[in-house]
């Protein structure tokens, strides 16, 4: 992209063409001569170089004009290097870290490790939206508030962990509360939670219905994803002084109540088996939340005034250097 920062300048370059015309005019006027005799005839070898040269000068002064209005003008290049959304989706990710989430059923990792993996690339593939994050157990914080800067989500997403043994547990209701509270005072066209868990609720001072009728109220849409397979899953337990064992455990979801938080609120229930299943999930919502947004175009221009000004300056010192040397001009 070329445009002129200070395009008004270059109404001189008429005035820069007429100073030119007007130099060689006078120059022609002005030209002392010295007859001599029988020169005649040596008309026919023609005008050496330096006398074409010598004829030039004031045209390279006009050129010199030109380019320094050019310069004036301030030519410049551009790139649009990004585009800024101004009105979008909020969305707060509601993820799940009781120490359920350790099941290995998602190979080759364990449910948290993968719903990491596809929490980033949801994010990636969201530029322009701002972007939560909260973690519950049985307790709910906020690792990360609504935000565009994607790359210091991802610092908070790679740093989640699970819960400690004293707070282990499964609050739905507080997370999705959170989570809700988030939203409370966004101004988005569209916002969203997504409340990925593994479990059923039972912990907190939230019910997971108040919560969702927290999120009707204030317009938020619940995207609900029960996370694990169905039956049982091999989960590593602790067993203090015998270290760390993987158990085959029963696993359980309540999957009626997170159908009907997503129904109140207008979103959708998903059920994800395996690590395939829960990118696909998240590909979905991903799809499903497109919202039309305004964008302004930010270009970065660099001043090419240096291209004329430089030039410009050589022509001039050349034209200075020749008219005090070889076309030196004596009275």
């Amino acid at each position: 992209m070329f445009r002129f920062g200070a395009p008004w300048f270059l109404v001189l370059l008429p005035v820069a063409l007429a100073a030119a015309v007007f130099m060689v005019r006078r120059r022609a006027r002005v030209d002392a001569r010295l007859v001599l005799p029988n020169t005649a005839a040596r008309r026919v070898l023609g005008a050496s170089a330096w006398t074409r040269l010598d004829a030039a000068l004031p045209w390279i002064r006009g050129i010199v004009l030109a380019l320094l209005v050019m310069a004036l003008a301030r030519p410049q290049a551009g790139e649009g290097i990004e585009s800024v959304s101004t009105h979008g989706v909020d969305i707060v990710v509601a993820l799940d870290v009781s120490g359920s989430m350790r099941a290995e059923d998602f190979q080759p990792k364990n449910r948290l490790e993968v719903a990491r993996r596809s929490v980033a690339e949801f994010v990636r593939g969201r530029p322009h939206d701002r972007i939560g994050l909260v973690a519950f157990s049985a307790v709910a914080t906020t690792r990360c508030p609504l935000t565009q800067d994607h790359e210091m989500l991802g610092q908070f997403l790679d740093a989640l962990d699970f819960s400690p043994p004293d707070l282990d547990g499964t609050a739905i209701g507080l997370g999705l509360a959170t989570a809700v509270n988030r939203l409370r005072q966004s101004s988005a066209k569209s916002k969203v939670v997504v409340l990925a868990t593994d479990g059923v609720n039972n912990r907190g001072q939230v019910g997971p219905r108040a919560a969702a009728e927290a999120a009707r109220a204030l317009g938020v849409k619940v995207y609900a994803i029960g996370v694990g397979t169905r039956g049982q899953a091999w989960i590593p337990v602790d067993l203090g002084p015998r270290g760390w064992h993987r158990v085959l455990q029963p696993v359980e979801i309540d999957e009626e109540l997170l159908q009907e938080i997503a129904t109140a609120t207008g979103g959708r229930y998903f059920r994800a088996t395996d690590a395939e299943g829960l990118r696909e999930v998240f590909r979905s919502i991903d799809g499903l939340e497109k919202t039309e947004i305004e964008s302004r175009v930010r270009v970065l221009y660099t001043e090419l005034f240096a291209w004329a000004l430089t030039p410009a300056l050589g022509l001039l010192l050349t034209e200075r250097f020749l008219g005090a040397t070889r076309l030196r001009r004596v009275p």
